[in-house]
């Protein structure tokens, strides 16, 4: 491992401080750079995690892609937690917190507030963020595609309802352009850049990820610098509430982690299934989720900031996943029936 693998923890701790001191004092700057946005997508941070998923991409081996459905325990294990299991905790947790161990700190419409972006949070496997997770524990590309992939399409149909029935509304607009845009730009694109690459550079694919390496990197630290200047204001101006929203996030999003991981374990998945398999139901598709709270509640509303939150607490809580996920490798089996 390189000095930037090495030591991401460090490196992120840091863009995280930068992000919050240079969104301060440069806040007209950051908010120059969060208006590049088409359909709640902002066109930098695309470029970054496109930058961060690309390399992984390159090893998608599609002729052995459609031998996933001959391995289907991970996948089944995926859709299980991200669609029976984590929606549905989510907002039990919200429930209790903001109803019961906080309701003496936050008035009964802000808390309403505050569950309903967590539960948009819920409802929204990530799409993009996975690859790298994927990656940094060496998961595999092909079954990790496939995991996404059948993720997104599940969304389409299921997110909607889903929501509705958890926040009590019927009349969700699901934000179709940051969707379809969202999976265009960190599955597609880069998954045919990958292929493309992989055709024409044959047996040199090995070296050229590896001379990407410091690149994936320094795009997730740009993302991370970025998303904390987005949001450094709020941080420092509401620092209890973000507080009390991270504190349920946080056990939601460790829960959901050791529920899959564990379940993997018996099952015997190898890691690099079992890895990914629990690291997609516990990172979020923030993106839809913030713009579904904005375009439901309002930009200044709590379950916008609810899922701002989300943002935030997702890369340190997902570095330590990763780290536990990478320490345990020898949990699994090196080869099975996945």
């Amino acid at each position: 491992m390189g000095i930037f693998e090495r030591y991401l923890s460090l490196w992120v701790s840091l863009s995280i401080i930068a992000g919050v001191i240079l969104g301060n004092f440069f806040p007209a700057v950051f908010a120059l750079v969060a208006s590049w946005e088409y359909a709640h997508v902002n066109l930098l941070i695309a470029v970054l995690i496109w930058l961060m998923i690309y390399p992984m991409m390159i090893q998608v081996d599609f002729a052995a892609v459609k031998d996933v459905g001959k391995k289907p325990k991970g996948l089944i294990l995926t859709l299980i937690v991200n669609w029976v299991i984590k929606p549905f905790t989510m907002a039990a947790l919200g429930w209790l917190f903001f109803h019961f161990i906080f309701a003496d700190f936050v008035n009964p419409e802000t808390a309403n507030e505050y569950i309903a972006g967590m539960i948009l949070l819920g409802v929204a496997p990530c799409t993009a963020m996975v690859f790298v997770w994927s990656q940094l524990t060496k998961g595999d590309p092909n079954y990790t595609l496939v995991q996404v992939s059948v993720n997104d399409i599940i969304m389409i149909f299921a997110f909607a309802p889903i929501t509705a029935f958890l926040l009590g509304i019927t009349d969700i607009t699901v934000p179709w352009e940051t969707l379809v845009l969202s999976v265009v730009l960190y599955v597609v694109l880069p998954l045919l850049a990958g292929y493309l690459t992989r055709r024409f550079m044959h047996n040199k694919i090995s070296g050229f990820v590896d001379t990407l390496k410091p690149l994936s990197v320094i795009g997730l630290l740009a993302t991370v610098l970025l998303l904390f200047g987005f949001q450094a204001e709020t941080i420092l101006a509401k620092p209890q509430s973000i507080v009390m929203i991270a504190i349920p996030l946080i056990i939601q999003s460790y829960s959901i982690f050791f529920i899959a991981y564990f379940a993997a374990r018996y099952l015997r998945l190898n890691h690099s299934v079992a890895a990914p398999a629990a690291l997609i139901g516990t990172s979020n598709f923030f993106e839809l989720a913030v713009a579904v709270a904005i375009s439901l509640f309002g930009l200044h509303s709590g379950a916008a900031l609810a899922t701002v939150v989300g943002v935030l607490v997702e890369v340190p809580v997902m570095l330590s996943l990763v780290k536990f996920a990478n320490n345990t490798r020898d949990w699994f089996p090196q080869s099975n029936d996945a």
